[in-house]
């Protein structure tokens, strides 16, 4: 038995999240029985459901999703959707027949899930898995896009017999008190989405975490495409190119900025192959190029913060990644960023307390970024002092601020070269600051 801990932005401004939050559990046991529960006393809704591909991993699992709906789209499909966390507003996790769901469905649709419910136990996670997963059965549309919250194998969304194509995006080290310590139970956590005879796309991963997917896709005879292996991606001129066993495809850069979105998008474009091998390389090219995934990387453009930035010719960033690998990626793309533009940057960072600063922070020490570190409206979020240590200890020159404008506003202090500021480190962090301006509310 474990804590109940919330993972995810919870938003007091959402009176549904309240109600959802009701029969919260005071201790969470980590299997997907309480979810059975309830899906069987509404007739099963996840039986009816259009196709379904299922998304596990440790990053990038939003942005692959984002993928996918954009080629599915891009193809004519309609496409229900399930992602977390929300940055803003409870809505942005329920997306039917590519709509975000609306306050009437959400209330209907509540009061009849609360009813079925009975006042049973159940996570908040839970009953919005099942709330959506009703939602799809009552809409008709083509596929369904399953984002795994956390883990896999005893996750709330692992109630598909047979899903069209399982993915696993990059496994790495997070989420340790629920699923770790060691990287290969993580990715036994992960591969527990793989079913019998389904095939499963898999991206680039250790040693220690391919030997725990590859075991259990042999123990389910699931046949398993692994990217570097049977599929390949890779930057080219600009270009996303995906090395397929039958053919080459040449397809315009991710909408997504960053080198391992390249990973990402080759990971989507496989993975919509392997559920419909005859696309085209039009619609694919339209779906990888025209993806929206906010707060990954994310350039803001408007509201209060983006406004000071610009004042002082400066360009504004936002990423809510938030564990070493998140770190890694980003000071990867932070790079691009400054060879394309050399001007300095500088990072503003908000964490929960419970993540590895350190290790996020040490891939950017070779970028000798001022970092200004702050904190945010969590009981879970790390001290700016705490912060500023962790990077000093990663060997950044960090100073503590009070909030993430205090943070802008001394970042843009001074009279050299107007900086590249990036605002990082979690998702909740990256949602107070989409939340100050309804300009920049993901829609």
């Amino acid at each position: 038995m474990t804590p109940a801990i919330d993972h995810d932005p919870i938003r007091a401004s959402d009176a549904v999240i309240q109600r959802l939050r009701a029969n919260h559990p005071v201790l969470i046991d980590l299997t997907t029985g309480r979810v059975e529960r309830l899906l069987a006393a509404l007739g099963h809704p996840e039986r009816r459901l259009p196709p379904v591909i299922h998304v596990a991993g440790t990053n990038g699992k939003g942005s692959t999703v984002a993928y996918l709906r954009a080629i599915s789209e891009a193809q004519g499909l309609s496409v229900h959707a399930i992602t977390s966390p929300h940055l803003v507003r409870f809505a942005e996790r329920i997306r039917i027949a590519g709509k975000l769901i609306t306050d009437a469905q959400l209330d209907d649709l509540t009061d009849r899930i609360e009813a079925a419910n009975g006042g049973q136990p159940i996570s908040f996670f839970e009953i919005t898995t099942v709330l959506a997963l009703q939602a799809f059965a009552e809409t008709p549309a083509d596929i369904c896009l399953v984002e795994v919250g956390l883990g896999g194998r005893f996750d709330a969304t692992n109630v598909f017999d047979a899903p069209a194509v399982s993915v696993i995006t990059p496994v790495d080290y997070d989420h340790l008190e629920m699923l770790g310590p060691e990287l290969g139970k993580i990715a036994w956590e992960k591969a527990g989405i793989i079913k019998r005879g389904r095939p499963v796309v898999v991206a680039r991963q250790p040693d220690e975490a391919l030997e725990a997917i590859e075991r259990e896709a042999d123990d389910r005879m699931a046949p398993l495409f692994l990217m570097g292996r049977d599929f390949d991606a890779w930057e080219e001129r600009g270009r996303l190119m995906v090395q397929m066993p039958d053919r080459l495809l040449d397809l315009p850069a991710p909408s997504l900025f960053g080198g391992y979105q390249f990973d990402n998008a080759g990971l989507a474009v496989a993975a919509a192959l392997t559920f419909n091998h005859d696309l085209g390389e039009d619609d694919l090219g339209r779906g990888v190029s025209s993806a929206v995934w906010p707060a990954r990387f994310q350039r803001l453009t408007k509201g209060p913060l983006a406004a000071l930035a610009k004042a002082r010719g400066s360009d504004l960033w936002l990423d809510g990644g938030h564990n070493p690998h998140a770190g890694r990626a980003l000071a990867e793309a932070a790079s691009r960023l400054v060879d394309r533009d050399p001007r300095p940057l500088v990072l503003i960072a908000g964490m929960f307390a419970r993540k590895d600063a350190e290790g996020y922070f040490r891939p950017f020490a070779e970028m000798h970024p001022k970092v200004f570190t702050t904190t945010f409206e969590s009981d879970m979020a790390a001290t700016p002092g705490d912060l500023a240590e962790a990077a000093r200890l990663a060997g950044l020159d960090s100073t503590p601020v009070s909030d993430v404008t205090e943070g802008v506003r001394k970042a843009l202090d001074g009279s050299g070269p107007a900086p590249h500021v990036l605002i990082c480190g979690g998702l909740h962090f990256a949602g107070e600051v989409l939340a100050m301006s309804s300009d920049t509310w993901p829609s």
